[in-house]
């Protein structure tokens, strides 16, 4: 790649300029995210897993130092666009994550765009390849994720709606990544997701891919998607004690999940309060309706 390149996408070229390393890391995220993807504060705050009124803050200091150091926002020459790749994938994956909760806007198909256009750029790179697939695997389910405006979760959907041929791309790209020899958060997702979506599901595998994520990253959600993977194989007890480890107490899927496992091993009263306070944290329709689906099924019974 010579200083010559071209960015393949205007959108994309914006967001490697927001990439300035005079921001702190987490601005150089989420500035993208709110000018560029149109995901309001809130939803960049669940993403950070921080209250609405500190990234509020965040942002408002991160506008403030551009304008008060004269910050030019200018496209890297080619040679360093891999130094704010970083970055860059972390925007294109949080605006692909966010878009499942039935936004406005639908940010899945555009960050796949966008994830296409890295992989355009730098082709040789096993992260860029591995984000890509890991976003093609999981729209190749997007056909059966609702139903009746319910999610339907991922054991109770229609497999004939799945789209084979965006699953085969995703695999041929996760191959292409692994193919590099290096392992990197996106491609262990993205392998965790390719399991998912095999019958029978490996569930020993499926834990030690996250087990080995969680030691990269130190992130507590990695962790509490080991804790499903754990109550697969020892029973929920054990899934159990895994999230009760976790200080995740604004986020709406650590209770939902906490839920599910608390009513797998029947400690029903403590599941239903779990699922009352993951559908408060709820802002989306379709999540609503399912976990308020699941809040009446977990009702106490009155004698």
């Amino acid at each position: 790649m010579d200083d010559a390149a071209a960015v393949p996408d205007e959108r994309l070229e914006l967001i490697f300029a927001c990439r300035h390393p005079a921001l702190a890391a987490e601005a150089q995220v989420a500035l993208p995210l709110r000018a560029l993807c149109g995901l309001s504060t809130d939803e960049i705050a669940l993403a950070f897993l921080v209250p609405p009124e500190t990234m509020s803050k965040r942002l408002t200091r991160a506008k403030r130092k551009i304008r008060d150091a004269g910050i030019p926002f200018a496209v890297p020459p080619g040679h360093r666009l891999p130094d704010r790749l970083a970055a860059v994938l972390s925007v294109v994956y949080l605006s692909s994550n966010q878009g499942w909760g039935g936004g406005s806007v639908d940010l899945p198909a555009e960050a796949i765009h966008l994830g296409r256009a890295l992989a355009a750029l730098l082709p040789d790179e096993p992260e860029v390849l591995a984000l890509l697939a890991l976003m093609l695997l999981h729209d190749a389910r997007r056909a059966a994720r609702l139903r009746d405006g319910r999610i339907v979760t991922l054991d109770g959907q229609d497999r004939t709606l799945w789209d084979e041929r965006q699953i085969d791309e995703g695999r041929a790209l996760l191959r292409r990544a692994m193919a590099r020899g290096r392992t990197g958060p996106y491609l262990l997702q993205a392998a965790i997701a390719d399991l998912y979506l095999r019958e029978p599901r490996d569930w020993r595998q499926i834990a030690a891919l996250y087990g080995t994520f969680a030691r990269l990253t130190g992130s507590p959600v990695v962790e509490m998607n080991r804790a499903v993977a754990v109550a697969e194989i020892d029973g929920p007890e054990a899934g159990l004690a895994v999230l009760d480890r976790l200080d995740l107490e604004h986020y709406r899927y650590f209770h939902s999940t906490r839920a599910e496992l608390l009513h797998r091993a029947g400690r029903g009263d403590e599941a239903h309060r779990a699922f009352r306070r993951a559908l408060a944290l709820t802002r989306t329709e379709p999540e609503r309706r399912f976990l308020a689906g699941r809040l009446a099924e977990t009702a106490p019974r009155t004698p």
